[in-house]
């Protein structure tokens, strides 16, 4: 199976790039499903229903959030009706949505897809490790379903790295977001999962994390109170692609992708076990 997973879109340029992306990213990768992460979409902060029909429409087939997921009000009755798109399935009882969903290709390949909040450093939620443990026990690897990943929304690289070696062998891929910046340790773990700390976003990367460099520069030295503003230069696309085994649904391999903007290319070229 192979699959592309695209890191936190943020604001109006980089979600009409993914958008216009997707259809040719599908047929260029064989791509059997594409995973993005829309928790930034809406200006920088959260999603709407329009747009995340958008993407459903452009080809997307699960999307993904994080912390951000709640910022625009009108998503909590969506969110109940659109099981592909998932928040950190760590929220508390009684959160609109779910945290984990399965999609089914028209191959008849079945992939179940995991949104998980860390808990350092971010907003306080339900321990994650027990969360991951807990939906686990309801979808294994080959046995209910054909590929799984976690998307692991947080701040902190250890828990983040921790989370995939907490469930390597268990799962397909472990793919980090929030941080909004590619890092360069994709791998496959001792036990075939597939990892990397955090994909990156898709963004304006002359930027300070997807937002104006003046208004964020400004929030630090305490001279400009300024709203945070997405900056608008050219978005880079920026994710992982993955490969899984057929008969076991770990990965064979493992290929970070960046395209467009600043950013210097990178077109899979995987990096097997």
């Amino acid at each position: 199976m192979r699959v592309l997973f695209l890191g936190d879109v943020v604001g109006r340029h980089a979600r009409q790039l993914v958008m216009d992306s997707l259809p040719g990213l599908r047929q260029e990768l064989s791509t059997d499903f594409i995973i993005v992460n829309v928790e930034n979409a809406a200006g920088g902060f959260g999603i709407t229903p329009d747009i995340a029909d958008g993407f459903l429409a452009a080809g997307a087939d699960v999307m993904t959030t994080g912390n951000h997921v709640w910022d625009k009000r009108e998503i909590f009755a969506y969110i109940d009706q659109q099981p592909r798109l998932i928040r950190p399935t760590n929220m508390p009882e009684g959160t609109p949505g779910q945290g984990m969903t399965t999609v089914t290709n028209a191959k008849g390949q079945s992939l179940t897809v995991i949104n998980a909040m860390t808990n350092l450093f971010m907003a306080p939620t339900e321990p994650m490790f027990p969360a991951i443990k807990a939906c686990l026990a309801k979808n294994k690897l080959k046995r209910d379903t054909d590929a799984i990943v976690i998307d692991v929304h947080g701040e902190a690289t250890s828990e983040k790295t921790a989370t995939g070696f907490y469930v390597d062998g268990l799962v397909s891929m472990v793919v980090g977001t929030h941080t909004h910046v590619p890092t360069a340790d994709h791998r496959i773990l001792p036990s075939g999962t597939a990892f990397m700390t955090d994909a990156g976003m898709c963004g304006d990367y002359t930027s300070v994390i997807g937002m104006i460099p003046e208004a964020a520069i400004g929030r630090f030295t305490g001279d400009d109170k300024s709203k945070l503003g997405v900056a608008m230069g050219a978005p880079s696309l920026s994710g992982v692609f993955v490969v899984t085994d057929d008969d076991t649904g770990l990965a064979k391999s493992i290929s970070p992708f960046r395209r467009g903007g600043t950013l210097a290319a990178i077109d899979p070229v995987p990096l097997t076990s």
